[in-house]
């Protein structure tokens, strides 16, 4: 039995797209994607991991093409292959797989070495979102190579989702946008002071301290993103109001701040975590204080946030979603008046295609500074996520919530002033 029979034994209905395998065996109809095997180290991936680790294993490694979708952006094929649909074998008919691929198919590769181990393996750095354990996941992700991320983000290096004030707007516009929204919605004016929790490569923090004159203490626990958010204070001229600390969320200073803005950290919390992230940061406010938390979502509130195998094992080790209902449900638990909340789930739809556009663009340099596979998982990455946000799989959700008094003073305008 040749291996494209195998595939079309186990299909259900029409293929979406061509297979064709390196022992010259094809079928399909027409599509402009042709999903081609290469070599017989990929037939083991996909027969040991079903699903989409063994299809994540084979494309990092190079051993499955994705034909008709550049590989830094194969957004069309992995839209046409959400429509193919396979059936379990029965027992019978596994045995007789086995008879005719042979025992060794079925025998695991070594995964590719982009790939974490298992969340049971990651014991060793301590338990789930304890401190150690965030440092590592972070270290995974973040510390990747800031020329890569660069090319990648572009000049506002900013990796979470922007604003976009028109589906014309440029990236840069668009993350321009975002960053005056969360400032506009935290009230910031001159003298004020600022946690940026999360910061990342300190955009938010420097457009706060460059355009509402605020002193800004940005918190990152990613050391080459610290490095290079303290270069761009400096280069801006801006030390004396930003001060980037590499250090984890829990150890940021001082206390009765008029603001904190949380842009893509809570996705690293852990949804058990969340009484003590909201605690936390409550405590860290002055009556009156706002807090802007931007994070991705679920479209549902289960209680379940962990990913799939492939954005913990090659993405976001550890990471957890929630629905914005539980956020919202967990800050006010902590004190917090929640004030005001709105989806943006198809602005990061916009912002993904922009991030991958960028890959494309430059992904003979990408594939220089990081590797090939590297940078095959971050177009799988950044690809599929767009399409998780087009489709509300997952959406992105800014909520504001504010410290009251005593006496139950926001200190907030009737009506929302940001707009």
């Amino acid at each position: 039995m040749k291996i494209a029979d195998v595939i079309q034994l186990l299909t259900v209905g029409e293929p979406p797209v061509q297979f064709a395998a390196y022992d010259g065996s094809s079928f399909g109809g027409d599509s402009p994607i042709t999903l081609r095997l290469l070599n017989e180290r990929g037939l083991r991936y996909l027969a040991t991991a079903p699903g989409d680790l063994g299809l994540v294993r084979a494309y990092v490694a190079g051993d499955l093409a994705l034909e008709g979708a550049p590989a830094g952006d194969p957004y069309l094929a992995l839209r046409v292959l959400g429509d193919w649909r396979f059936r379990r074998p029965s027992a019978r008919e596994a045995a007789a797989l086995v008879r005719e691929l042979g025992v060794r198919a079925f025998v695991p590769p070594e995964p590719p070495p982009q790939e974490s181990a298992p969340r049971w393996l990651r014991a060793a750095h301590g338990l789930r979102h304890s401190r150690g354990r965030d440092a590592e996941a972070v270290h995974k992700h973040y510390d990747v190579s800031n020329e890569f991320y660069e090319k990648v983000l572009g000049p506002s290096m900013a990796y979470t989702c922007a604003v976009y004030p028109k589906a014309t707007a440029t990236l840069e516009e668009a993350q321009e946008e975002k960053f005056d929204l969360v400032a506009r919605k935290l009230g910031l004016a001159p003298g004020m002071r600022l946690l940026d929790v999360g910061c990342g490569w300190g955009g938010f923090a420097r457009h706060a301290a460059a355009h509402y004159g605020v002193n800004v203490t940005a918190v990152t626990l990613a050391q080459a993103q610290a490095d290079w958010a303290r270069a761009a204070v400096e280069r801006e001229g801006l030390s004396s109001q930003v001060r980037v600390l590499h250090a984890d969320y829990r150890d940021a200073p001082g206390e009765d701040y008029d603001a904190i803005s949380s842009i893509g950290l809570l996705e690293h919390v852990g949804v058990r975590q969340y009484p003590a992230y909201f605690g936390f940061l409550y405590s860290k406010l002055r009556e009156g204080g706002r807090l802007l938390n931007h994070c991705i979502t679920r479209p549902d509130n289960d209680e379940s946030g962990l990913p799939g195998h492939f954005i913990d094992r090659y993405v976001f080790p550890d990471g957890e979603l929630t629905g914005s209902g539980r956020i919202i449900s967990e800050a006010q638990n902590a004190g917090f008046e929640v004030r005001h909340e709105e989806n943006l789930r198809e602005h990061y739809a916009l912002t993904l295609a922009a991030w991958c556009q960028n890959l494309q663009d430059n992904w003979d340099a990408c594939v220089e500074m990081v590797g090939e596979a590297t940078a095959r998982v971050w177009g799988l990455y950044m690809a599929g996520s767009r399409l998780g946000f087009e489709t509300n799989t997952v959406q992105l959700h800014q909520v504001l919530a504010v410290k009251v008094d005593a006496a139950g003073n926001a200190g907030m305008a009737l009506r929302p002033t940001w707009n």
